[in-house]
């Protein structure tokens, strides 16, 4: 049975989740938008970074797991320029093991957003 957890980052008018539990899995998704206003964040990669897994920690700890139970991590940034700023902000998140990661440059949908990040986990 799949279990919306609902973290209030995902659009109401689009058909998307941004947390779903399974069994122990949960899948996370999280961009760099302002909880309290639900605008972007504006800033360079480090500020949106930090926004983007501090709104991935809250989804995983809403499921009940923590940072160290996410397993998979895709990025997508805007521009290959911004790869050492965001691992920069990555690695005060995660810690060894760091979880199995792809990054790729894409265009992202918001005006503005430099990351966004699509997370797999294991809570228990």
């Amino acid at each position: 049975m799949i279990e919306k957890i609902d973290v209030g980052m995902a659009p109401s008018n689009a058909p998307v989740s941004d947390c779903v539990k399974a069994g122990q899995q949960v899948w996370l998704v999280a961009i760099a938008e302002d909880p309290a206003t639900g605008e972007i964040v504006q800033g360079d990669i480090g500020v949106q970074t930090r926004r983007t897994l501090e709104n991935l920690k809250r989804a995983i700890t809403a499921a009940g797991g923590t940072m160290a139970d996410i397993t998979q991590v895709q990025i997508f940034l805007t521009d290959k320029a911004d790869a050492a700023g965001m691992n920069a902000v990555y690695r005060e998140y995660f810690t060894e093991p760091y979880p199995v990661r792809a990054t790729v440059i894409a265009g992202l949908l918001a005006e503005g957003l430099k990351v966004e990040m699509l997370a797999t986990g294991v809570i228990g």
